[in-house]
């Protein structure tokens, strides 16, 4: 009914531009293109390229290809696909990559190898690596710890803490973490399964009264486990909070959730949602401390049974206590694409959601967390923190996310590589992170960045780790710079598309004010021929950006919000503003 069409190709074609014009031309479409880049051998393939076009935000369509070289033979991937389905369907998509691969290949798998101990030489290397990447990328301050056999052996610190300011980066400095925090969440949720205070199989509303998803049928249907599994069919809804963060209470958080529907089955597909695991963290705080405020009673309890059993005394929910002393700023690029600081405005937001994302943390705190998790919930001393049933039954598989990989409770666990590893990254304006660790190696690492760009960061780390320990392959070196070439490419196309200042009668003829009655009210400022929409939590400067169907967009431009596009949609005389997320459709409308 949607039209969702995907066509995979063995071309005749000697180029991969003439392969892709192949796989096209089955589908009867020529889209247009922004930007094709080049990347790094993988999977058997001796080449690849990648293909992004120029979509009308109102077609609502996801439009890529794909093309893969094996010897001088072609293969080309093309897809237009509804975005609702693109994003619902991410995790198959992704497992649609992963198999497709040249016939013959054997993926490299390290299945029985015995991990290297990382001595000071191969130290040296993954060192060496992350300040490679870190200038590769513009990430103005890295750290990066590494644990195994119970040792610290890495506790490091790249860069500056904040760009134009001396203080470098060291294994204490505090970063917000974002979703990392849903892991410790998950295990203050273990700790009460401990103690026999809750069970991962109770009703969601059985424990918590208040609990509501959708209708009465969804809400009886979810158990504590499914709030932070990611399998419940709930999509990312995330503009409730993004643009109302600043007014979001624990309370409005939950009662928000209550309106939101599953689109796909129980257990049918990997969904992420971020209210969910706040509802998860908010329910484990009243089983704590019943009768509390939502928030303060998370907090209470993620202080007295987590932060301060594993020693983290650098883990904080508290902003102020956060941002002094050894933290680190958060940067990203303006359209200029040069590093700047960006404001806080948008993390900010998170606040009222913190189960979900919010602590600040450092190198050193989270590699106690990541030691107590190799150890099976036993710490340095000896002592026993948590039985290890409730500490693993967070690790058992949930949902499928790719080939070999699943998502467990808050955390993913990947065997595709022929060992296990788990682990769960973190995602918040200009802070990007990953904690990851390998049972049966007894190996972890944690790494948090200070820059938008630092989301490249953690894959090829993980993988270099894995080089190094096993004698992989060298890939991750090849992928970051392929990586890095292909950033740039798509940045300088993005920008291509914008009008700075936006046009001069298009900027007239925004309304004052506009509002949306889930995403709140939003204003528009003019000077100099320049204009900011300030939607409360943020405020940013907008560009033009004219659509190929003939509409127009304006984008926010300023590094912390870069990229919300507001398709204008005047009607019936009536000035309007659309903006969406993969699987939802907001209309602002004029305020008279």
């Amino acid at each position: 009914a949607d039209g969702s069409r995907l066509a995979i190709v063995d071309a005749k074609a000697a180029t991969a531009d003439g392969a892709v014009a192949e796989a096209w031309a089955i589908l009867g479409m020529t889209p247009k293109l922004m930007v094709a880049s080049d990347a790094a051998p993988r999977d058997g393939w001796e080449a690849r390229r990648f293909y992004d076009y120029d979509v009308a935000a109102n077609a609502k369509r996801a439009i890529a290809a794909r093309a893969f070289r094996k010897g001088k033979e072609w293969t080309a991937v093309v897809f237009d696909v509804d975005q609702a389905i693109a994003e619902k369907r991410g995790s198959q998509f992704g497992k649609l990559s992963q198999r497709l691969q040249p016939a013959g290949y054997a993926r490299e798998s390290f299945a029985g190898r015995t991990a290297h101990k990382l001595d000071d030489a191969r130290l040296r290397q993954v060192a060496g690596f992350v300040e490679q990447m870190r200038r590769e990328f513009d990430v103005p301050g890295v750290a990066v710890g590494i644990v195994q056999d119970g040792k610290v052996v890495m506790s490091q610190g790249f860069g500056l803490r904040q760009l134009g300011k001396p203080e470098p980066v060291d294994g204490d400095t505090r970063f917000m973490i974002a979703s990392n925090t849903k892991a410790l969440t998950t295990l203050m949720l273990a700790k009460l399964v401990d103690a026999g205070k809750l069970d991962w199989n109770a009703p969601a509303i059985g424990v918590y009264p208040g609990f509501k998803l959708g209708d009465a049928d969804t809400t009886g249907k979810v158990l504590v486990k499914h709030l932070v599994c990611a399998c419940t069919g709930v999509p990312r809804q995330d503009f409730e909070w993004l643009f109302e963060g600043e007014k979001q209470t624990p309370a409005t958080v939950m009662a928000t959730l209550g309106t939101m529907q599953p689109t796909s089955g129980f257990g049918e597909l990997f969904q992420y949602s971020n209210p969910m695991a706040a509802a998860a963290g908010f329910i484990g705080g009243q089983v704590a401390y019943p009768g509390t405020e939502l928030g303060a009673g998370y907090d209470q309890a993620m202080q007295a049974l987590v932060f301060d059993p594993l020693g983290m005394e650098n883990t904080t929910f508290d902003y102020a206590k956060a941002q002094t002393g050894d933290y680190a700023a958060p940067h990203g690029y303006d359209i200029a694409r040069k590093v700047q600081v960006m404001g806080m405005g948008l993390n900010d937001t998170i606040v009222a959601s913190r189960p979900a994302g919010a602590a600040w943390s450092s190198v050193n705190d989270l590699l106690k967390y990541v030691q107590m998790e190799i150890d099976h919930g036993v710490l340095p001393d000896g002592s026993r923190y948590i039985g290890e049933a409730a500490l693993l039954q967070r690790r058992e598989p949930q949902i499928a996310t790719g080939v070999d990989r699943h998502y467990a409770m808050a955390l993913a666990v990947d065997n595709s590589d022929g060992v296990t590893v788990v682990d769960h990254g973190g995602d918040m304006g200009g802070f990007h992170s990953n904690m990851m660790w390998w049972p049966e190696q007894k190996v972890g690492a944690v790494i948090l960045t200070n820059a938008d760009e630092g989301v490249n960061l953690r894959g090829p780390l993980k993988r270099r780790l894995m080089e190094l320990m096993f004698d992989g392959e060298a890939q991750a070196e090849a992928t970051a710079k392929a990586a890095a070439k292909a950033n740039r490419e798509g940045f300088e196309a993005f920008v291509k598309l914008l009008q700075h200042p936006a046009d001069a009668a298009a900027l007239a003829g925004l309304a004052p004010k506009y509002r949306n009655d889930a995403l709140g009210e939003l204003a528009v400022t003019r000077k100099d021929g320049k204009a900011w929409f300030d939607v409360g939590a943020f405020s940013s400067e907008v560009a033009g950006m004219p659509q190929p169907d003939g509409s127009l967009a304006f984008v926010t431009i300023d590094p912390q919000a870069l990229g919300f596009q507001f398709v204008r949609a005047d009607k019936d005389g009536m000035r309007k503003l659309v903006v969406r997320d993969g699987q939802h459709e907001y209309v602002f409308d004029e305020v008279k």
